[in-house]
């Protein structure tokens, strides 16, 4: 099937017999054994649930995995694939990380005995002067968040291969219609599911996804033992969700665009970090493999005080944090996303208190570009 009949039909029937076209939501924490010793397939929800088993073999397909694993959050998951990993071993990060992540690491991952190394993982071979022994995984984001940085996927896989690394690549930004990493050569695939899955910012969720049946096994058991699994009814909403994915990623994609053309002739920008730019220095990576650049922007601004003049005078683009949905979102990393990272390290990446991140939803570009230049070519007295 074709990726937009796989949104809308790629459920299929396994769960249910009724002939809803709705996939049910079967919400139930536990289900009767049919005789000792057997089961239905479903024993217990924290193991495996009919609504959720349906969700995951959407996205599995979409990601042309064999088996994509629902979780409660974005950080679940994260955290879930930290689980496969021993006090002693090292990491290698993309240095521009979800604060998410990089929280996740410095404060739970390195308490527990792993080490890391960050670097920009955009250029390969400083990545491999980092390689050691004990070094288990390269954790990328691609394009990463908020700078933008695109990491060349095959090369990455190359070089993990190379070394029996890992390599987990959080796609979140491009999701599955645009970039499938694992036909790049990526191990697992993460996704915070709230975002552009969900695409309507009501509810939270997370997704790993793998092509490998041994480490989907290992994930598995991870993930029933600590319990991050997504429940019957957000599993229903991000099934119910993702049969318009193409849609929004599409239109949300061609605002972006002209959104990003405008701020780069705006007169108090002074930078766009934008993919879709030519001018890009990940564009023609990620021509050679994404499909398409995504609804992502994060521009720099003249000063501080029209970064918050923005802010607080935008009418259509929300302040507000996360991203993905159908509402355009603005938001400032340095007290947002990115507050928890140390300020040193945060303005050395660029993420300073002149950087805004732009989400871009389904409102016309016309009206985005309107507020935007109302908010930030306003009178200023």
């Amino acid at each position: 099937m074709d990726f937009e009949t796989l949104c809308v039909h790629g459920q299929g029937e396994l769960y249910h017999t009724t002939g809803a076209v709705s996939v049910p939501i079967f919400q139930s924490a536990t289900f009767r054994h049919p005789g000792v010793g057997q089961s239905t397939g479903f024993d217990y929800a924290r193991l495996q649930n009919p609504t959720r088993a349906s969700l995951e073999q959407i996205v599995a397909q979409l990601e042309g995995g064999t088996d994509a694993i629902a979780c409660s959050t974005g950080m679940a998951a994260v955290t879930t694939v930290m689980e496969l990993f021993a006090p002693g071993d090292h990491i290698i990060a993309s240095d521009d990380l979800y604060g998410g992540s990089h929280r996740l690491f410095h404060n739970i991952s390195m308490k527990n005995g792993i080490s890391f190394d960050f670097v920009d993982t955009a250029h390969l071979e400083r990545v491999e002067t980092l390689v050691r022994a004990e070094t288990k995984a390269l954790f990328v984001e691609t394009p990463t968040n908020p700078m933008m940085q695109v990491t060349d996927l095959a090369a990455a896989a190359r070089l993990c291969k190379a070394h029996g690394m890992l390599l987990v690549v959080d796609n979140t930004f491009l999701t599955p219609y645009f970039q499938n990493p694992l036909a790049l050569g990526a191990d697992v695939v993460v996704h915070s599911g709230t975002k552009f899955l969900c695409g309507h910012n009501d509810t939270l969720a997370g997704f790993l996804v793998v092509a490998d049946p041994a480490l989907s096994e290992r994930l598995r058991f991870l993930y029933k033992t600590t319990g991050a699994c997504l429940s019957p009814f957000d599993s229903w909403l991000l099934i119910r969700s993702i049969k318009t994915l193409p849609i929004r990623m599409e239109r949300q994609q061609e605002t972006a665009g002209k959104i990003a053309q405008w701020l780069a002739g705006a007169e108090k920008v002074r930078q766009v970090h934008y993919v879709g730019l030519p001018t890009h220095p990940g564009y023609e990576v990620s021509k050679q493999q994404a499909r398409g650049f995504g609804a992502m922007i994060s521009f720099v601004v003249d000063q501080e005080e029209t970064a918050v003049r923005l802010l607080e005078r935008l009418s259509v683009i929300q302040y507000a944090e996360s991203l993905g949905g159908v509402e355009s979102l603005m938001t400032y990393p340095m007290l947002q996303t990115h507050a928890d990272v140390p300020q040193a390290e945060r303005e050395a990446k660029g993420i300073t208190e002149c950087l805004l991140r732009l989400s871009v939803g389904l409102e016309s570009a016309e009206d985005l570009i309107a507020d935007l230049a109302q908010a930030m070519e306003g009178d200023e007295t």
